[in-house]
């Protein structure tokens, strides 16, 4: 059996976490929402503390830690309600740092990876097109080759860490004569590249400090040495690491679920209401009662998957339903908790009300719901 829980040296990690988010976060927040992106330093301040990339392996700059340090990071982030932070995080150093890691060329980890690790590089996924979302096969972003080289053209849209990224791995269509599956291509493409641009900060309803953009390509010159993976192998890419970014959104769902727990049985304990307690009621002892069981269940569910993924045999059928699973239920828990707090919990001052915006979100990135439907009905029942 492969330790998820209860290891003592990843106990006292997650109290680091929680500690350094607190003095270092707590105080400056909800200024970083409203300005709607957090500071640039932030990431130094990460790296310095060994709060991005722990798993990477010590030869690229890493701790060389277990796997369930990266996930530790995300989760007591989103616990402590510093969702936007966590999903900036989770992008760059779940996501990103393994598409080095696991596809790139020795010279690409020497490259990146040390600088992915002190925060100094901070990596964005560049796959969403105006004209396709979840549809990847869809994109239209083309690049035409010359020479050894690539000259990329076009658009991507709701790009997290838009602003802030110096990297951004993009999905590039390099053979129009096939279908995207077959002819995609994953490129590293410099934010200091000729030709990149960047668009506004987009406004969200949610996640107001992490910064989301739209990047642009214009005859962005790329040699072949910022292929990820292989030549028209980029979708094989993409789908390898997908059961990997949907256990990423899962555990921040879950820990944002425990989090908005924490906070409501705190205030339904300290409300009164009809001259009692708010959590002498029924109701709201029935409701806390349904809403912590139903999030310990998916929590069971998220360390099942953990475990799979450590085996090496999450498949992307149970990665999808771990999405779907978890995210619904965030939103669900979130809004019932919302509820206990009464007119209060419709306040930005309370950190429940910004929890609400922000499990919005989980539904639809990292492939929606309905996809996730689609892709399990797929596994059960064939096309």
């Amino acid at each position: 059996m492969l330790a998820i829980e209860n290891d003592p040296e990843l106990e006292i990690f997650r109290n680091t976490i929680q500690q350094f988010a607190e003095k270092e976060f707590g105080p400056h927040y909800e200024q970083w929402e409203k300005d709607e992106i957090f500071p640039r330093d932030v990431w130094s301040m990460l790296g310095e503390n060994g709060f991005l990339c722990p798993d990477i392996p010590e030869e690229y700059g890493g701790l060389g830690a277990p796997f369930m340090y990266a996930p530790a990071v995300i989760e007591e982030l989103s616990r402590a309600g510093y969702a936007s932070i966590a999903v900036s995080v989770n992008v760059h150093a779940m996501i990103c740092a393994h598409y080095v890691l696991s596809w790139g060329t020795e010279e690409q980890k020497k490259h990146y990876l040390p600088k992915m690790v002190s925060g100094e590089c901070v990596g964005a996924i560049a796959m969403t097109e105006p004209g396709a979302g979840s549809d990847l096969q869809a994109i239209r972003t083309q690049g035409k080759q010359d020479g050894d080289d690539w000259v990329v053209d076009g658009q991507k849209t709701f790009i997290t860490n838009g602003q802030h990224c110096d990297v951004a791995f993009t999905a590039v269509r390099t053979d129009m004569s096939v279908k995207g599956a077959k002819g995609t291509t994953m490129f590293a493409i410099d934010s200091d590249a000729e030709g990149f641009g960047r668009g506004r900060n987009l406004e969200k309803i949610g996640l107001h400090a992490s910064d989301t953009s739209e990047l642009f390509f214009d005859g962005v010159r790329l040699g072949p040495d910022k292929i990820i993976g292989d030549l028209n192998r980029g979708f094989a890419v993409l789908m390898e690491e997908l059961p990997r970014e949907r256990l990423g959104i899962a555990c921040q769902a879950v820990a944002a679920c425990e989090g908005a727990l924490d906070w409501t049985i705190k205030y339904v304990q300290e409300r009164n209401a009809f001259g009692q307690s708010v959590a002498k009621f029924q109701n709201t002892r029935f409701k806390i009662a349904e809403m912590a069981t139903r999030t310990r269940t998916v929590k069971a569910f998220l360390n099942e998957c953990y475990q799979l993924f450590l085996a090496g045999k999450l498949d992307s059928d149970t990665a999808a339903m771990l999405k779907l699973a978890s995210t619904e239920l965030q939103d669900e828990i979130v809004d019932g908790c919302l509820q206990l707090f009464g007119g209060y919990g419709y306040m930005m001052e309370y950190p429940i009300a910004r929890a609400y915006v922000d499990s919005r979100i989980q539904r639809i990135y990292g492939g929606t719901s309905e996809i996730m439907l689609e892709i399990i009905s797929r596994g059960i029942l064939g096309r």
